[in-house]
């Protein structure tokens, strides 16, 4: 157990931050959500106000009035477009390190896109409803765009310097593991301590040297990397040495760890990546490379600014959360969709296999999908139900092999990879 010896000791002491409830953050974001809803509808319907120059209800009863009825239709494509081209910039992110510049980018495409989209599905919505003959002033539009610009930048820009106090406070940080105990680690430190802004608490540092007694660790771990900051408002501005590249793993999940920053050169790939084969996605962790680990570089990386240090993410996902879900009941509507259409097709399958031989029509199988999860996995069955175990490795063993018998039986044009005469496929 040279783990548990080497890291809980050293766990003790790490400072913990302010945490919150963990549904503070997902509140936050929904509040945030309905306030830019808010924010759409008020800036269409003030476009059209000083615009047309008329009210958007009626005087007489609680209705729209005879000039805004053509334009409250609009509003059923202009709050989910406008919020769905925020979440597709990823404004609503709020851990990490941001930029009010990058900031006001997202903002300025998330609106300008949405603009010319509101515009389309404007004329659309014309064609085929009661207001068809009526010509919408292009000048709503255009004030709509100046308007939505203004307050959504003013809005989450101003919330961006909210959360910037709030971080002085050390909440809204992510717990960062600094791997490495050399210059590039010093510098890391000192700019994640300085510039609270960004997001980051580095909880720990993980020695990255290999060979070392059990003294020596108990020794190092004694040790502190201490990184002097007049700036900081952390009143214990240390960073604890909690462990060596074996420690990695457990102390990633005992301190709750969010991203790990690797400094030193002498970490070796394969210890790096048994740790994050060991996490898996079981608990979201970010790997970042400092510029003295360029020569590291796998293929799958992106560069990052992180205050002035330029950093290397490994692996990011391809898919966040709300992608993933999106592609994830896209799979499903066509799967279902497509067993509807197609079903006379598999019941005259099953019909044929029923005939060809005895057995059930589907052959189950289990397979090991994304994390190493298992699922079952269900296929017409094109093999006899009573092959022997023995003639499936008989069958790879050929294929394997690359024998004559391995290539469907034509010389001339073999297909490598099936076996002439298969005992085990039916006919």
């Amino acid at each position: 157990m040279k783990a548990e010896t080497a890291v809980k000791p050293k766990i003790e002491f790490v400072k913990t931050e302010n945490r919150v409830p963990r549904y503070v953050m997902p509140l936050v974001k929904a509040l945030i959500f309905l306030a830019d809803a808010g924010l759409a509808i008020a800036s269409f319907t003030l476009a059209f106000i000083w615009r047309e120059g008329d009210a958007i209800f009626s005087q007489t009863a609680w209705a729209w009035s005879k000039e805004f009825e053509p334009y409250a239709g609009v509003l059923l494509f202009v709050v989910p477009i406008r919020l769905a081209m925020l979440v597709f910039q990823r404004v609503y992110r709020l851990h990490g390190a941001f930029s009010y510049i990058n900031e006001f980018i997202k903002i300025f495409k998330a609106v300008s896109v949405g603009s010319l989209l509101i515009i389309a599905f404007t004329f659309l919505f014309r064609g085929g409803f009661a207001f068809r003959d009526f010509s919408y002033s292009r000048g709503v539009f255009a004030l709509d765009f100046i308007i939505s610009l203004v307050i959504f930048s003013a809005f989450h820009l101003g919330l961006r310097r909210l959360q910037t106090l709030v971080r002085a406070k050390d909440i809204n940080l992510i717990p960062t593991l600094i791997v490495g105990t050399n210059a590039e680690a010093e510098q890391t430190i000192r700019e994640l301590q300085e510039r609270t802004d960004l997001g980051y608490r580095v909880v720990g540092v993980i020695e990255s040297e290999l060979r070392i007694t059990n003294y020596e660790l108990q020794e190092k771990t004694a040790e502190i990397l201490e990184i002097q900051n007049p700036k900081s408002k952390i009143q214990n501005p240390t960073v604890p040495i909690v462990g060596t590249l074996d420690d990695l793993p457990d102390v990633i999940r005992e301190l709750a760890i969010q991203e790990v920053i690797i400094t030193d050169s002498r970490v070796p790939s394969e210890k790096l990546f048994e740790a994050m084969i060991q996490i898996g996605r079981e608990q979201k962790v970010e790997f970042r490379l400092a510029p003295s680990m360029f020569n590291f570089l796998p293929q799958k990386t992106s560069v990052e600014q992180i205050g002035v240090l330029p950093m290397v993410r490994l692996f990011r996902e391809p898919l966040s959360d709300a992608e993933r879900f999106t592609k994830r009941a896209f799979d499903i509507l066509i799967s279902a969709v497509l067993l509807v259409l197609l079903s006379p097709v598999w019941i005259v399958i099953s019909i044929l296999i029923k005939f060809d031989s005895r057995g059930s029509v589907l052959f189950k199988q289990e397979r090991v999908g994304m994390d190493g999860r298992k699922f079952l996995c269900y296929k017409f069955r094109t093999m006899k139900t009573d092959a022997d175990e023995e003639l499936h490795r008989e069958a790879y063993r050929k294929n394997i092999e690359g024998s004559r018998e391995a290539n469907a039986g034509d010389e001339e044009k073999p297909v490598f990879g099936k076996v002439k005469n298969d005992p085990r496929v039916t006919h």
